[in-house]
């Protein structure tokens, strides 16, 4: 029967007891104990406190868990502590195996031990679940979370755990203590580890005792298992169902997200550790099984559902923390178990392998410190006053967006840098939060607060309406060319909310430009200038369902008098922007006159959204993304009455409106392309230098560096093509760059495509999951093959333009 009992080996010469003392003490203390004992056999691991397997003479099962012998770090091994809550919680909707008894007599068989219930099932030792599919695999990490939420959420009274642990407040200050004394024991134990190791692990706790978080607060006491992981869980034989929830001996009474975050670990420990966990050749990537975010927003949705919480939270503040508090607490036991190995009391052989196991967690933390110094989204961002202020790396990143056909001014560069280090410093660290808030928030159609934090630091920072045109400064803008802003757009673009957070996103910057160009005093008084602040947002109304609207002579929503006021009547789609709260007001266009020709029927008028015809119809998916909260939307417009004073720079100016602003707009659409153009690039090198196929690196191989290759040269053949555009608007107007106009529109979306597509290949099947923002960078680039005309519009306008300057020149 024992070769049915995986993970468990004939007891370790080390850890033998008197079995005959055993089973006199286990026939008077367990009722259905059947002596002789038949069999006892050793669990594998188990460093902390040795775990044996016992059969009796009938047959029964049963696990002892006992002190290991000799001396001992203090408060470590308290297998008294695991009996108190396991028994505590029997019976609960946290599963554990059912006590039986419990001895703190050391005579017995040397030190204190327990015996409880064997639990027939599976546990995991390889955290990439390999013999499991992929969709068992998720299932067994997300089952996992849902016990760990149920734990977090146990009212400690209704179980007699309300004396349990220290009723004292603080958890993290109390345990950091706990550990740091634990590391220093241990590390005296002729257990020193190596001055760089010592000097990274002392650098950590310097970090976290100055950033230990507040007391529990609305987080609330919960309990806290001290050790949750997989391989702590036993498994149903065939289900992904825990049966049980063992190894409670770091148990106490702290804060929630203790546990939640020593499970999120193996996301960031290095390799060299988290080999041991897993038997795969590969790398571990935990990441293919379910993403940290939903591993973590999972937790946090069932946790606030067992307490009742009406909403749960997004993500958790101070993420950092919690993840290196759990990566110092590893180390510190590592350091333990390492000591024990030296002094020959470890559970097993592999203990004194634990010093190599401690200088790699402690280089990994070292190196998770550093990026949370990178990412520190409190520390101020300098503006540099010149172009001496600019580091090394920001004058190779200058070089590469202001080629030196487009020299531009020394102010440009120090705002450009100031962007960088704006992006750097606050949106990138957000970028994270920002997609967990979109995909969980209990209303997807609501403003998110983490952008307009961000909006609100932007505004401060004087990073507000860089789009505006130079003639418009210093009333509003920054004064840019179009050649000095394109390059800040690509640095935009990088970040798909990035634009908005800096009060430069569409449709708003058309709206503004039509509003500023062509709008009387009244509208720019009532909707210019919110706009121009950020209070509100809009939208623009033209495509229609009914009409192929690439040819805007087709549509057919009308614009009609009657006494003072307009009758706004049609049905408009894609009107992107509709879906926010704050979108106040739309630019729409319709026929006035269908009598006059053909390029003086259409006009626009600005229409309040919440004008009495006004109905939002429904949501548009582009590939399934609704882009919440921004939307596109189909809008109908039934007998909207508006004053006459709404039509903008008169009747049948439509036509002239559109063309003037959409020339610098599709600038900024493009070097967007750009930007995330080469965030794909960027992911796709990263990838190819990390994943191995046929024996070298995805970056070695010969197809990927072709891809890599061309995608450089796509990137940079666009962008050329983008700032001579831009540059021939700044010297003359859109109109004379007519044509580069529509050359760009045409070559910046499909070259966007194909990069982004490469990049998708070569991550695999991670390309197109929500990992990465890859797929949704796609979906967005290719609607630009449709937005502001499609391609085939504008290869029209190119060839004719071209084929009348070839005539031309020959006359």
């Amino acid at each position: 029967m024992s070769s049915q009992i995986p993970y468990t080996t004939p007891v370790r010469e080390r850890h033998q007891f008197s079995v005959g003392a055993l089973q006199a003490h286990l026939a008077k203390a367990i009722d259905f104990f059947v002596p002789p004992i038949a069999e006892v056999r050793q669990f594998e691991g188990g460093q902390s406190n040795p775990t044996f397997w016992i059969r009796d003479s009938a047959g029964h099962e049963m696990v002892l868990r006992k002190k290991p012998g000799g001396p001992l770090l203090p408060r470590a091994h308290l297998v008294e502590r695991e009996y108190t809550v396991m028994k505590a919680l029997y019976g609960t909707d946290v599963p554990v195996p059912q006590m039986y008894c419990l001895a703190d007599d050391p005579s017995i068989i040397g030190t204190p031990f327990y015996v409880m219930e064997f639990i027939r099932g599976r546990i995991f030792r390889d955290i990439m679940l390999p013999s499991e599919s992929p969709e068992n695999r998720r299932a067994i990490y997300i089952e996992a979370v849902d016990v760990l939420a149920r734990i977090s959420s146990v009212r400690l009274d209704a179980v007699g755990l309300e004396n349990f642990g220290s009723k004292r407040s603080g958890y993290y200050p109390r345990q950091f203590r706990r550990w740091s004394a634990q590391y220093e024991k241990a590390s005296q134990l002729q257990a020193a580890p190596p001055g760089e190791t010592d000097e990274q692990v002392r650098k950590i706790m310097n970090w976290l005792g100055t950033n230990l978080p507040s007391e529990e607060g609305i987080i609330g006491r919960s309990l806290v298992h001290g050790d949750f992981r997989l391989d702590n869980l036993v498994f149903h034989p065939t289900e992904p169902r825990v049966l049980a929830v063992v190894d409670w001996e770091l148990s106490t009474v702290g804060h929630a997200y203790n546990d939640i975050a020593n499970f999120c670990l193996p996301y960031h420990l290095p390799s060299a550790f988290l080999g041991p966990l897993s038997n795969s050749s590969a790398e571990p990537q935990v990441h293919t099984i379910v993403t940290e975010r939903d591993l973590l927003a999972h937790y946090l949705r069932r946790r606030s559902v067992s307490l009742g919480v009406p909403s749960a939270p997004t993500a958790v503040e101070g993420w950092e923390f919690y993840l290196l508090f759990s990566l110092f607490r590893l180390i510190s036991i590592c350091q333990g178990v390492y000591a024990r190995g030296l002094l020959g009391n470890a559970s097993d052989e592999t203990g004194i392998l634990m010093g190599k196991q401690v200088q790699a967690l402690a280089k990994a933390g070292d190196g998770f410190l550093n990026a949370v110094a990178r990412t520190d989204t409190t520390a101020p961002v300098i503006a540099p006053a010149s172009e001496a202020d600019f580091t090394a790396e920001e004058k190779r990143v200058l070089a590469g967006a202001y080629p030196p056909l487009f020299p531009v001014s020394v102010r440009a560069k120090c705002i450009y840098v100031h962007l960088l280090r704006f992006i750097n410093a606050h949106v990138k660290p957000m970028e994270q939060e920002v997609s967990d808030t979109l995909m969980y928030q209990p209303d997807r159609w609501s403003v998110v607060p983490q952008i307009e934090e961000l909006k609100q630091k932007a505004r401060e920072a004087g990073l507000w309406n860089l789009w505006l045109p130079k003639e418009y400064f210093p009333k509003y803008g920054a004064g840019l060319t179009n050649v000095e802003y394109a390059a800040m757009a690509a640095v935009m673009g990088r970040t798909l909310f990035a634009s908005e957070v800096f009060n430069c996103s569409a449709p708003d910057t058309g709206n503004m430009e039509v509003l500023l160009r062509f709008g009387s005093e009244e509208q720019k008084r009532k909707w210019l200038d919110p706009l121009i602040r950020g209070e509100i947002r809009s939208c623009f109304g033209m495509t229609e369902p009914a009409v192929a609207s690439s040819d805007a002579r087709n549509i057919r929503s009308s614009i009609r008098k009657e006494g003072s006021d307009y009758i706004i009547t049609g049905r408009k789609w894609w009107t992107s922007g509709a879906g926010d709260p704050r979108c106040k007001v739309c630019i729409f266009m319709g026929q006035t006159d269908p009598a006059a020709s053909a390029f003086r029927q259409q006009s626009m008028v600005v229409v309040p959204m919440d004008a009495p015809g006004v109905s939002k119809v429904r949501p548009l998916s582009v590939f399934g993304y609704d882009d919440a909260p921004h939307g596109h939307y189909e809008v109908l417009f039934e007998n909207v009455r508006v004053p006459q004073s709404s039509i903008i720079w008169g009747e049948g100016r439509g036509f002239e409106i559109a063309q003037a602003r959409l020339g610098p707009g599709r600038i900024h659409h493009c070097m967007r392309v750009i930007g995330i153009s080469e965030r794909a690039l960027e992911l796709m090198c990263q990838r190819a230098m990390k994943r191995e196929t046929f024996g070298k690196k995805l970056a070695y191989h010969g197809t990927v560096q072709k891809d890599i290759a061309d995608s450089r040269a796509d990137i940079e053949q666009a962008r050329l093509l983008t700032m001579g555009a831009a540059a021939k608007i700044d010297v003359g107007n859109a109109k004379l760059a007519r044509k580069d106009i529509a050359m760009i529109k045409v070559v910046a979306p499909n070259m966007g495509l194909r990069v982004i597509d490469r990049a998708i290949q070569v991550h695999g099947g991670a390309g197109v999951s929500q990992d990465f923002p890859l797929a949704y960078a796609y979906a967005q680039v290719r609607t630009l093959r449709l937005a502001d005309g499609p391609d085939e519009v504008h290869r029209r306008t190119i060839a004719k333009l071209e084929v009348s300057e070839q005539m031309a020149a020959k006359l």
